[in-house]
């Protein structure tokens, strides 16, 4: 086998890698798609959005602090 004909048959091999990782990407990306409007959707059903989210996170962390601390003092004056 001439050096030629081994380097066109290495490039066919990484040419047909290339399309098979470029089928996997494509096929990756629309199943993130999906994921990503199953989310939102999930978001909407609870009255937020993706830009709304770390907001209604912090308030809820913040609430969920003020709790503790108020379950803490009504259990020291039991």
């Amino acid at each position: 086998m001439s050096v030629d004909t081994q380097r066109l048959q290495s490039l066919k091999a990484r040419v047909e890698s290339a399309k098979t990782q470029k089928v996997q990407a494509e096929t990756r990306m629309v199943s993130l798609r999906e994921q990503r409007d199953q989310v939102v959707t999930e978001l909407k059903a609870l009255n937020l959005t993706p830009e709304t989210l770390e907001a209604e996170i912090a308030r809820l962390d913040g609430e969920q602090t003020r709790l503790a601390a108020e379950v803490e003092t009504l259990l020291q004056g039991a």
